[in-house]
């Protein structure tokens, strides 16, 4: 014979508004949702661009481009030629120019001087290569801006999201508070003050939890503006007119959390290790190393630089002396003098040898940043394709089992309590565990897009990749 349990009203009505509760606030959510929905909200792709567009690296960068490339123009061209006027063999007792014949009142000269061997071409070539460079240099920083604005950006995400679900839950908190206090002062005997003092104890707790995440959200915002903030654009954009300004500091984020596709997936199986090999052919196009190639292909320059010190320079000048008329009114012949200058370089072990060594060891030197900047990329690889492989894991462990059933612990909690088979505590325990694992679900998810982001920077051929999602958002990014 199976014997009825009676449930006490006190309990059925805890059961009863708690679950009303979770209805409300699950509709809140919902409208929550459908009017952010409607409504202008600061999205990834959005903070992204803005980002691009204000940074002053960028724009500081293309004028050095500039100046390095008008430089390889005169670096090519030929020294001015020096012109020299002058009174030569002037007699100091009289001042006469025609008193003595070797007088010439006026000399005018011109002279010119031809660099060692094809060293104007090569300077030349040199600064074109250095300026090569900073295109790889300016995709590289979009790339990394990409990367340091998005993290800041879920960062915040994680924080508003985060703050939306404690807020979800905390009404029912407060409503245990109401609950607990009622029963307790209707004389029912059946909630105990430590009921009340928990249901109190966990609703501050909630509160703290709050303040903090409002504290991150708010840090992570202040950070963004760093970025987005339009202070002191028109002072260094000609472009910053047609821009439109972003209130950074009252912006809300989209609610939705984008779901990044992840480039060259096949070198993240979890089943086999990538081949630093292959990882090769794919860095040695990054735009970082290829920034560095230029850089090293401009050093070798010093090199033939160097080596053009054994060729002499070269020089000639010419001159044309006038010369007036004698004491006696006779005209004398004007002069004309042609010459030619070179220097000799015949010790050359303690200084040309030197040079050309000293050179070749600076393009070595140079070299080996190359090799450090690709294990470096290869390690930081390695690193990021871990974590994402971990996260992936977590994350099917939290969505296929642990949050249903932490779900499924706090509802028989809450059947056991309302049939007199639990305590208060354990449900207020399976609440907050509860919670808590939406908040940790929600961190993994968030880490997830944070490393494929960080995974895509490594392969990514223009920053829309970077960030670029599963399905088209409809945002392009110049």
């Amino acid at each position: 014979m199976i014997k009825a349990i009676a449930v006490s009203p006190a309990k059925q009505s805890i059961r009863f508004l708690l679950m009303l509760g979770t209805l409300i606030s699950g509709l809140f959510s919902a409208s929550i949702c459908a009017e952010t929905s409607v409504s202008d909200k600061l999205t990834l792709e959005v903070a992204v661009m803005a980002a691009l567009e204000k940074d002053p690296w960028l724009v500081g960068n293309q004028h050095i481009q500039n100046s390095i490339e008008a430089m390889s123009v005169s670096a090519g061209t030929l020294p001015d030629p020096k012109v020299s006027i002058s009174t030569v063999n002037l007699p100091v007792d009289s001042f006469d120019i025609g008193q003595e014949n070797m007088t010439n009142y006026l000399k005018v000269g011109v002279s010119q001087m031809f660099p060692r061997g094809n060293t104007l071409a090569i300077r030349k070539e040199k600064l074109r290569l250095e300026a090569d460079q900073f295109p790889y240099q300016r995709q590289d920083r979009k790339a990394r801006l990409t990367v340091k604005v998005s993290q800041l950006w879920l960062d915040a995400y994680k924080a508003q999201e985060s703050i939306a679900l404690i807020e979800k839950d905390r009404s029912l908190f407060e409503q245990l508070v109401d609950i607990t206090e009622i029963n307790y002062s209707s004389a029912y005997g059946l909630t105990q003050q430590s009921d009340i003092i928990r249901a109190q104890l966990e609703l501050t707790r909630l509160n703290d939890r709050l303040t903090k995440l409002y504290q991150q959200q708010e840090m992570f915002q202040r950070r963004l503006s760093e970025w987005l903030s339009d202070y002191f654009v028109d002072q260094y954009s000609p472009r910053s007119g047609t821009k439109t300004p972003l209130q950074i500091f009252n912006l809300q984020l989209d609610k939705r959390l984008p779901d990044i596709k992840l480039i060259n997936a096949q070198l993240c199986d979890p089943e086999s290790e990538t081949n630093p090999e292959v990882l090769y052919q794919y860095f040695s196009q990054h735009p970082a190393v290829r920034a560095l190639e230029q850089k090293i292909k401009a050093t070798s320059k010093d090199i033939d630089l160097a080596k053009q010190k054994y060729k002499p320079e070269w020089g000639i000048n010419a001159s044309y002396g006038f010369r007036a008329e004698n004491a006696t009114g006779s005209d004398r012949a004007d002069f004309l003098s042609i010459g030619i200058t070179f220097d000799v370089p015949l010790f050359t072990d303690n200084k040309q040898d030197k040079e050309v060594e000293s050179a070749i060891y600076k393009a070595e030197a140079v070299e080996t940043k190359k090799w450090l900047l690709l294990r470096k990329l290869i390690a930081s690889f390695d690193t990021a394709k871990t974590g994402l492989l971990r996260l992936n894991q977590r994350q099917k462990l939290y969505r296929e089992e642990l949050l249903p059933q932490m779900e499924e612990q706090a509802e028989a909690a809450l059947t056991a309590y309302t049939n007199d088979e639990g305590d208060f505590a354990e449900v207020v325990r399976a609440r907050i565990a509860d919670l808590n694992a939406e908040i940790e679900a929600l961190e993994i998810d968030v880490e997830k897009q944070k490393s494929i982001i960080r995974l895509n920077y490594f392969f990514a051929k223009d920053v829309q990749e970077i960030i670029a999602e599963n399905l088209d958002s409809g945002v392009k990014i110049k």
